[in-house]
Parts: C-alpha cells; structure tokens; sequence
C-alpha cells in the first residue's frame, strides 16, 4: 500500500493555498508520500514546507483518509487541515512546483482539479464525504 497526504492550507484570512506541479495537470493541495518512518502529520508538515514555504505553528486536524483509485489500487491518500498557515517566502518553483498561491475560495483557478474542488466542497459540507479521492 502507498500512503501520502493532502494538506488544505489556510492562511489567517481564509485563503487556501494551492500549488500547481509541472507534471500533473492543473492546481491542487499540496502533498506528498509518507517517507518510511516518518509520522502523517510530520510528512504533511514536510510537504507543506517544501511545496510552499508554508509554516503551520498549531495543531492540524486530519480530516479523512481516502482511497485513490486512479493512481493505483493500493493507493490512500490522509488529508489535513491547517489554519492560520503562513508563508516565510515566496515558493520560487523548482522541477515538482511550477507555481503556488494563495485563493479565495470562491475565486479558485479555472483548472483547479476535480478531486480539489471535491475536497473543498467537503469541508464547507462535512457531512458530504466521500471516499475516494
């Protein structure tokens, strides 16, 4: 089984942060895989830090694990939430972030991925989940 996480980042007035990657089409939550011995929250720090330079100094809520079909059949995906994140400098891109930023939600990119938009949706509805990323 592959395990990664998700991460909806909020910064202290509501926006969400995301990233667009330079092999996979169009803008998403940062994340990544779960490095061996490595903890869930500690990988979704990680990947928040090196996505976006973001720094999250409380606590983060996991807010459901989900089975990714579409990149294998043995993937899972645990997303998180962050508020009051905060960026200590501009993400510059490198070879796996083409670009980031910081959206309203009800101002997201055009190309925001359906799995995104799902996810957001979610958490203006909690009672909406769903199980498959």
């Amino acid at each position: 089984m592959t395990l990664g996480t998700r991460i909806a980042a909020f910064d202290a007035s509501g926006q969400i942060y995301l990233v667009r990657h330079t092999y996979y089409p169009g803008w998403c939550l940062p994340g990544g895989g779960i490095d061996a011995g490595e903890a869930a929250e500690q990988a979704a720090r990680r990947e928040m830090a090196e996505e976006g330079n973001l720094l999250c100094d409380g606590s983060m809520e996991l807010i459901g694990i989900y089975f990714n079909r579409a990149a294998s059949r043995r993937d899972h995906v645990l997303m998180f939430r962050a508020d009051n994140v905060r960026q200590s400098a501009p993400h510059m891109g490198d070879r796996e972030i083409a670009e980031g930023g910081f959206f309203a939600l009800h101002e997201l990119p055009e190309d925001t991925t359906p799995a995104t938009r799902r996810r957001l949706a979610e958490l203006e509805s909690p009672g909406l989940r769903d199980a498959f990323w």
